[in-house]
């Protein structure tokens, strides 16, 4: 089975600070994955790249076998899914 989500040597920078060094990932249909470290590492700025809200610097990412490195985000189909992160944020 294909992955659903493939992301492939996927760097980003903000100006000379690199902060998503060579990130490889492949997530099949049917998994579940829980992005976790601590404040910084780059947790969100991946989900911003996917999500097509953050430029890559390089690198690749499909979804459901289709391109969408350069599409930008109002172009992508979310299948009706927010970010988690509007879920568990506590206002404050």
């Amino acid at each position: 089975m294909a992955p659903i989500l493939e992301i492939r040597n996927l760097y980003k920078s903000f100006g000379s600070v690199d902060v998503l060094k060579n990130i490889n990932v492949a997530i099949d249909p049917g998994d579940f994955v829980v992005l976790v470290g601590p404040s910084g590492c780059g947790k969100s700025t991946l989900l911003n790249c996917i999500a097509g809200l953050e430029p890559l610097t390089r690198g690749t990412i499909e979804i459901a076998g289709e391109d969408m490195t350069d599409v930008p985000a109002r172009d992508r189909d979310r299948g009706g899914r927010g970010n988690s992160d509007q879920l568990l944020s506590s206002g404050n």
